[in-house]
């Protein structure tokens, strides 16, 4: 028997105690980076939960409360609320004047000040009120060239900034799905 083929037929020598407690840390070391780039509620508010479904509503408004902040750090620089972006997403994505009621329809968060947005948004000539010929109480509404222009100069920020960046597509899949099925 040759040199190569005892070596094949001998079975695997165990590993050494620093080879272990060198993989054992690697491992923990691992864990531990992990842990810090991902947040913990429970340190966040200084707080314990008496079951996981109260610890989940929790940790979805405190995140909701974080998105809000960096929502409206990053549209300050721009001069509009995020609200305010909603409702000129909306008129862009409706291709003409709308009733002021079907943008507070889509808008994703029901302000009951929409009407106080719009006219800010006016002001500063990103929307225009369109009266109806046939109606004199319905007032049409609907994103000017400089709102447009706005839209345009968001979009190529938006991607610099990722706030979901921590999840990978299927984990934003996954919470997506979730969150969903919560409502």
């Amino acid at each position: 028997m040759t040199n190569l083929q005892r070596i094949k037929n001998q079975e695997p020598r165990a590993k050494t105690n620093w080879q272990t407690t060198k993989n054992e840390k690697r491992k923990t070391n691992n864990e531990e980076q992990k842990k810090q780039t991902m947040g913990d509620i429970a340190k966040d508010i200084q707080s314990s939960f008496p079951s996981e479904k109260v610890k989940a509503f929790i940790n979805i408004k405190y995140t909701a409360n974080w998105l809000n902040s960096k929502e409206n750090e990053f549209f300050k620089p721009f001069g509009i609320s995020p609200q305010q972006f909603n409702i000129l997403r909306i008129l862009k994505g409706a291709g003409e004047a709308i009733k002021v009621q079907q943008i507070k329809d889509r808008m994703i968060e029901r302000a009951p000040n929409a009407t106080r947005l719009m006219d800010k948004l006016c002001a500063k000539d990103l929307i225009e009120r369109i009266p109806c010929p046939t109606d004199r109480r319905v007032v049409h509404i609907a994103i000017t060239d400089a709102g447009q222009n706005l839209l345009s100069t968001i979009a190529e920020s938006m991607p610099k900034n990722d706030w979901l960046g921590k999840l990978t597509e299927e984990e934003a899949s996954q919470l997506s799905n979730l969150l969903d099925k919560v409502r």
